[in-house]
């Protein structure tokens, strides 16, 4: 009942936060996230009140299945804008881009950090430093598809952010098991080669392979059904089974085989679409099934910030080095090889604002980073912060930048006129 009763209150909270923030213009990601810190653990879940918020950090992750799952039909989705026509057009800009704007934000991270660790060798050591400049590669696809969803965003730039946030996940994997295997090296004093060059690369092998796998398998098994409704079905419950597969993890010696539950999803998404006639009419039908979805993932990544990291002054000073120097790169890093790939001037001027937001990916990196022990806490501590400053601020600056770059369209006056009306004679008829 009280697990019930917290997704009820949850979901509510983030509904009618969205109209409290509504005069302020602000993107329902952003509103969400603000409910979900609300009734978190540092507010109403600081009463104690069963039900009425989340009193603490457990009774969060008690529903982290549901972010799973929300993170896997997000993944899904953004899988769904690989059309292989589209891609003819702009899979070299997507490729150069997504990869260039990581390694300069990882890069920028490292050579700033390193400096605050010449500073304050007690607060930073190495194998944070550097394993928080792989984490600054990591770009959090869900915000992004909010906003291009809440909009409608479509455009130049919208084709191109889409592949560049997916193709992130990749690069950030690859970069992040260097980084942080380098890292762990430093500590134990030994160089683990598997760890560092082999895991990660079957771990992006393992993934993209099953997600192929199981795209191949639900186009064949829609085959079955005439009914939209009854495809519909079949794809929804193949999001379920391909998020479970993805969790599978097991070791074949000294390799450990692993999948990115992101990755397995895009790619299960990105074969559907391309070899299932029908994609376009499920895909639409299945946006309208996990909006709610969606909004109930925003709100528990909400109350899950931790606003007690604000408490020392040491991890607010280093987060605020991470988070501008990681902006920075990312602006900089998209910005040169959007230049150098001929991409329009709006994309050259806007794409790097898209790419701030961080969340998902970045926490699972953190998490996985929590195996070097004491050290570990600091890195958490600080990817925390800035995820707390980038989900808050970053859905606003995308929208801000897709409504600059002309993908986002104002409302036609025409529409604002019908929508009036309709309000008006609604209120009439209560009226009478």
């Amino acid at each position: 009942m009280n697990t019930l009763l917290s997704v009820s209150i949850a979901l509510l909270a983030g509904l009618l936060m969205t109209r409290a923030f509504k005069p302020f213009k602000l993107p329902s990601v952003t509103a969400y996230l603000i409910a979900g810190v609300l009734i978190g653990p540092y507010c109403l879940g600081a009463l104690g009140i069963e039900g009425l918020g989340f009193a603490s950090g457990e009774s969060v992750s008690h529903l982290s299945l549901i972010s799973e799952v929300a993170l896997g039909f997000i993944a899904f989705s953004i899988g769904n804008e690989f059309i292989v026509d589209d891609l003819k057009k702009i899979g070299k800009q997507a490729f150069v881009i997504g990869i260039f704007q990581a390694l300069v934000a990882t890069l920028l991270v490292d050579l700033a950090l390193l400096v605050v660790h010449i500073i304050m060798p007690d607060k930073l050591t190495v194998p944070q430093f550097l394993t928080l400049g792989a984490i600054a590669t990591a770009t959090a696809p869900a915000a992004t598809l909010m906003v291009v969803r809440q909009y409608k965003a479509k455009g130049p730039l919208t084709s191109l952010l889409l592949p560049i946030v997916a193709l992130d996940d990749a690069v950030g994997l690859i970069v992040f098991a260097v980084s942080f295997g380098i890292a762990k090296s430093l500590m134990v004093g030994a160089v683990d080669m598997v760890s560092i060059i082999v895991n990660p690369i079957v771990e992006i092998v393992c993934s993209l392979t099953l997600g192929a796998v199981m795209g191949w398998i639900l186009t064949q098994l829609e085959k079955l059904f005439n009914s939209n409704t009854n495809r519909l079905n079949m794809t929804i419950a193949f999001v379920f089974l391909t998020v479970s597969l993805s969790m599978i993890d097991f070791h074949i010696g000294a390799v450990h085989i692993s999948f990115s539950s992101l990755l397995v999803c895009m790619m299960l998404g990105t074969v559907f679409c391309n070899i299932c006639s029908l994609s376009h009419d499920l895909m639409a039908g299945a946006d309208k099934w996990t909006s709610p979805l969606f909004a109930l993932f925003f709100v528990i990544s909400g109350a899950e910030l931790e606003l007690g990291v604000f408490t020392d002054v040491a991890i607010v000073l280093i987060g605020v080095v991470y988070i501008i120097f990681r902006s920075v790169g990312k602006y900089i890093g998209s910005f040169a090889s959007a230049k150098a790939t001929n991409c329009a001037p709006e994309i050259c001027k806007y794409l790097g604002i898209t790419l701030l937001p961080q969340a998902g990916v970045a926490l699972g990196m953190c998490a996985t980073a929590m195996q070097l022990g004491e050290q570990g806490n600091l890195i958490r501590n600080i990817t925390l912060f800035a995820v707390l400053i980038y989900e808050l601020f970053g859905p606003l600056l995308t929208r801000q930048a897709l409504t600059a770059a002309g993908d986002i369209k104002p409302m036609p006056d025409e529409v604002k006129m019908r929508r009036q009306t309709k309000l008006a004679e609604a209120e009439k008829r209560k009226q009478q």
